[in-house]
This record gives C-alpha cells, structure tokens and sequence, in this order.
C-alpha cells in the first residue's frame, strides 16, 4: 500500500477517533458547529484550486474539551474529472506560557480524481499564536511525507500569521508562507484582506494572494472575496 493511501486514511481515523476520545471525558462540553460559504475563488496557499472560479464551500466541527475533530468540503477544477475536495482533520489544543498551541493532522480527499493522479494526501501541523491587544500573531509548519500529485512526496509548509481588530466587527489580517517541495520549485506566497462580521453568524472576507511563481495563471496575483455562514 502507498504511503500516501495509508496516510489519508490514518488521518480520517485519527480525526474520528480524537471525537471517540473526547467526547466520553467531556460529553457535556462538546460542541458541534457547522459552516457553508461562497467565494469568488478557492485559493490555497497561492494557487487557485477552482481554475479562477467561484466556490461553494461547507464543514462541520465538533469540539470536546481541548480535542477537536471536523469535515469540510469545497468544489475544485484542476481540469479533469476531479469534483470536489474533502478535508477531514482532528487534533488537540492548548495554552502553554501565554501561547496558544495547535496540533493535528489533516487528510485531503479528491472526488473523480483520474487514476495515477494520486492526489489524495495528509499531514500532519503544530501552530502557535499569541494575542498581543487587539492583535494576534502566529506561526504554523505543515509537513506531508508524501504530497498532492505524483511528482513530489516530502512536503512542508511554514507560515507566519497575523491579525488586528481596529474597530468592532472588523479584522486585519494577512500571511507570509514558503512551500518546500522535493522535486517541483518552491515558492512563496502571501496574502492581506479584511474581514467584517456582518451579523453574529455571517461574515464577509476581501483578500489579495499572490506568489513568487513565474508563468502559472493559477499562481497569478488575484483579489477574492467571499462570504462565510457559521451557525
């Protein structure tokens, strides 16, 4: 079995199984919250996933004390028979010296994927942040042991994150991420935005991304703006 096979299902059980963990030590404070959004384009770290087209996206996650565990789902176009993205992912938060510390994995799962393609992968993050005021600063690294497609196998991402509230309802916010891959180029990217809370639940995002990549229009700088349901 390719490790890349057993990766995306060992991070699907480990999302399951952390709801399994936790929901019996803390079943009175579990929590379950669900999310549908539209965007104007789907981009992940720089590259448009939708081929420059709209999105329709939603997920559900459910909370037990400081065990997390969720699902989210989006359609894409890569240019073949691929549908849809599905992400489940679990994993456990903390506080340690004033940071908030994040841990988990993640699996990638492509509906209609073309044989060979070999898209579906998982990996695995630690994420700290610390709020500083109104403001919010962060940093994250993402490792895969074998990645999206079937050229390069070791991935990492790293980021550095931040957020500022001027005024309520509104929030800053921007990043800095470097994608390492073994065989294709790495390449930076970086995106600023800001968000408004519209309602308690619905919220409206306007976002810039771009990227240090020559030659790929999916990697070209675009503006997206989108609006977000959580309820």
């Amino acid at each position: 079995m390719r490790m890349k096979l057993f990766g995306t299902a060992a991070a699907a059980a480990l999302a399951l199984g952390l709801t399994g963990l936790a929901a019996p030590a803390s079943a009175q404070d579990a929590k379950v919250a669900f999310n549908v959004g539209v965007t104007s384009d789907y981009v992940f770290r720089g590259y448009s996933q939708t081929n420059e087209d709209p999105a329709i996206q939603g997920g559900v996650d459910l909370t037990a004390g400081s065990f997390y565990a969720g699902a989210w789902a989006s359609n894409v176009d890569f240019g073949d028979d691929t549908d849809a993205e599905v992400d489940v992912y679990g994993g456990y938060r903390t506080e340690a010296a004033g940071f908030a510390l994040d841990f988990g994995v993640i699996g990638y799962l492509y509906a209609g994927e073309p044989d060979g393609a070999d898209y579906n992968y998982a990996e695995v993050k630690a994420a700290a942040s610390r709020a500083v005021g109104p403001a919010t600063f962060g940093a994250a690294v993402y490792y895969s042991p074998d990645f999206f497609g079937a050229a390069d196998k070791e991935a990492t991402y790293a980021e550095v994150n931040a957020a500022f509230s001027p005024a309520d309802k509104w929030t800053i916010s921007g990043a800095v991420g470097q994608q390492w891959l073994d065989v294709s180029d790495d390449y930076l990217t970086w995106n600023a935005g800001i968000g408004y809370a519209l309602t308690e639940n619905l919220s409206a995002d306007a976002r810039y991304y771009d990227t240090d990549v020559d030659g790929v229009p999916t990697a070209e700088d675009r503006f997206v703006v989108g609006l977000k349901l959580t309820y």
